[in-house]
Order: C-alpha cells, then sequence, then structure tokens
C-alpha cells in the first residue's frame, strides 16, 4: 500500500478516501479493520466520527507484521462488528449493512469471494474500491523515514505491485455490491454512498405499519341505548305504581 502510482501513496489515499466516506453518511454506525496478511479491529462499530478519523490516522502499514492481503479475514472481521455470531448479540438479517474493501486486491491468503458470498446471504452487502494502476508500480523500501529505493526480491529484481481489478470485481459480485477503481481524480466515493443510500431506503420499505380504525362508537352506542331503555322501563314502572294508587282510592 506504500506504492506511489496513486498520489500521494495508496495507502495515503486511502485514509482520505475512508475521511471522505464518512463526510458522506450522516449519523450512520461505522467501524474499522486494518489487514494485510492477518486483520483486526482497529475501531469497533461507532457513530462518534472524531474518534473513527483518530485511530484512521494512525493506520500504518507496520501495524500488521503478518504480509499479504487476506480480505476474506477482513471480510469475516466486519461481520463479527455487526455482530454477526456473536452469540450474546441479536442477529437480523438485512438492516441495511455493508461492507466497504479498499485493497489493490492481490490476494493471496483466503477465500474472498466466498467469504463475500456469506455476507451477501446475511443481507450484507460487499463493495470493493481499488488502489493502484493495472499496470503495476514498484515499492518504495524506507529505512529511517526516507525512502533508499525500491523492495527487492531474493533474485534481486524490483518488486512490482499490481491493482488486480479482476478479484475485487469478483468479490464485489460475489457480495452483490458494485467496485470502483480509485484513481488521482476519482476516488469512487459517490458510487459506495448511492449504494448505502439505497440500502437504507430498501431498510424502510421493509417496516410494516398498522393502520387501526378507530370503533369505539359502537360500544359507545350501545351504552347509550342501555341507558335509554332503562329509563324507559323506569318511566313505565312508575306510571303502573301511579295507576295502582288511584284505583285503590
Amino acid at each position: 500500500m506504500m506504492a506511489e502510482d496513486i498520489q500521494p501513496n495508496r495507502l495515503e489515499r486511502s485514509k482520505r478516501i475512508v475521511s471522505n466516506l464518512l463526510s458522506s453518511l450522516g449519523s450512520d454506525r461505522v467501524s474499522l479493520v486494518v489487514f494485510a496478511g492477518s486483520s483486526y479491529v482497529q475501531m469497533p462499530l461507532t457513530n462518534d466520527y472524531s474518534a473513527v478519523k483518530l485511530f484512521l490516522d494512525q493506520i500504518d502499514c507496520g501495524l500488521i507484521s503478518v504480509q499479504g492481503t487476506a480480505i476474506g479475514d477482513a471480510i469475516g472481521k466486519a461481520m463479527e462488528t455487526f455482530g454477526y455470531g456473536d452469540p450474546d448479540r441479536e442477529w437480523k438479517k438485512n438492516q441495511g449493512r455493508a461492507i466497504v474493501v479498499i485493497s489493490d486486491g492481490e490476494n493471496f491468503e483466503d477465500d474472498a469471494e466466498a467469504a463475500a458470498r456469506e455476507a451477501a446471504g446475511e443481507g450484507v452487502r460487499v463493495c470493493t474500491i481499488g488502489m493502484g494502476l493495472p499496470e503495476g508500480s514498484p515499492i518504495p523500501d524506507y529505512a529511517g523515514g526516507r525512502a533508499r529505493g525500491y523492495k527487492k526480491d531474493q533474485r534481486g529484481n524490483t518488486v512490482t505491485t499490481r491493482l488486480d481489478e479482476a478479484t475485487l470485481t469478483a468479490i464485489a459480485h460475489a457480495g452483490k455490491g458494485v467496485y470502483v477503481r480509485a484513481t488521482n481524480i476519482n476516488s469512487g466515493v459517490q458510487e459506495i454512498t448511492h449504494l448505502i443510500e439505497s440500502l437504507e431506503k430498501e431498510n424502510y420499505g421493509e417496516s410494516v405499519f398498522s393502520e387501526y380504525e378507530s370503533r369505539y362508537q359502537y360500544p359507545l352506542g350501545f351504552a347509550l341505548l342501555c341507558l335509554v331503555a332503562e329509563l324507559l322501563i323506569f318511566e313505565r314502572k312508575n306510571k303502573k305504581i301511579n295507576i295502582d294508587k288511584l284505583l285503590k282510592h
């Protein structure tokens, strides 16, 4: 992620994309998952965007020592932040959730498509944003905060990292999401935001509203009828008593 085919480099550009995405979400709850050859939750689910941005600024390539790109594991960790698989938390499908994976797509560690398909089966869309260029770029080799050339393999050849759009597209397809490529001009935030907004509308559309018709007038009418009947009966009794008195006299 330190390749500089996206300025200033893929990692810093990714952090800016996340920051822009946060600015467009409103009050939705978010979490951060950092991954390389393994993954861990950098920030649990929260709507405190100030805290999220603070943790976002602290992300660097030295946070995870295991090299590689385990996208499937990262999707699994993201699902856990939603409460999936946690016996102490109630899980509900189709709640308008989405996972956004930002990567160069060079996935060598696990079956990311299977993880995305499982998430989609639970109603969680998986979107991907590709960082870098398909033709690739060398990876700067830093020492003491300064670049001292480019990383080389065991044979002394310069290591080139390439954007694997086919993998990221397949992951998004399996996750029923969208794939966009980030460039120096376009970050892909707008496309992702539109999908999240559509999920929220779908979630609202599933709400059930019950309309109740007021029928208080029926028992009220019956009560009034009983009251009138009682008055009539009482009046007839009074008339009969008065007639009986007259006949006795």
